[in-house]
């Protein structure tokens, strides 16, 4: 389980531009040991030196690694086949959510009326399982987080059998999106999960 401190750590990095993925390990004690940030289209070395000082803050002695998405990704034949993020809707009528998404040229449909940031989630999970994809989680909390670069939404996710939650944060155009996003990255440690799309 992810403690606040690494939550707060994440999201700072994420809010950085260009920043796509964030890997925190830790060392034996509990401290950071290494940060790793995956990037496109920005400078690394300029990325890097934003990250450090920023890592500095919680660890003296964490480093930072930034690697650039169009060379650190070399995805094996079995891990090519991804669930994209296709689209999200909402219809401010109706008050429900709709998220599409793409697995292997099959397209899962969910739908919610929770509102946009519930409904996004629960739209996503249904989509999923529209997919015949197996997702044995179930939503805790979402949240929009106020950053000096905007709203991303923090979504955190119960697995039914264990007791180690999965945390999500992404910035999309609008609530709905961002929701559909950052569940779909809560998820890509578990699931053959891409928010590239």
């Amino acid at each position: 389980m992810m403690s606040a401190t690494d939550e707060d750590l994440e999201l700072e990095l994420r809010s950085l531009p260009g920043v796509l993925n964030v890997e925190i390990r830790h060392l034996e004690n509990g401290e950071v040991d290494v940060v790793t940030l995956i990037v496109n289209g920005q400078d690394p070395s300029a990325i890097r030196v934003m990250a450090k000082q920023i890592v500095s803050l919680y660890s003296a002695e964490g480093s930072v690694v930034v690697e650039d998405a169009t060379t650190a990704f070399r995805p094996r034949s079995a891990e090519a086949i991804r669930v994209n993020l296709a689209s999200t809707s909402f219809d401010h009528e109706t008050g429900q959510c709709e998220v599409e998404l793409n697995f292997a040229g099959r397209i899962g449909v969910g739908h919610s009326a929770s509102g946009k940031l519930i409904g996004g989630v629960e739209a996503t999970l249904a989509a999923l399982r529209d997919l015949t994809l197996n997702v044995p989680f179930y939503l805790i909390s979402v949240v929009n987080v106020a950053t000096p670069r905007g709203w991303p939404v923090v979504v955190t996710l119960r697995p039914f059998a264990r007791d180690n939650d999965l945390l999500g944060i992404a910035q999309g155009d609008n609530d709905v999106t961002s929701s559909a996003m950052a569940t779909l990255n809560a998820l890509n440690r578990v699931l053959p999960i891409s928010n590239a799309d």
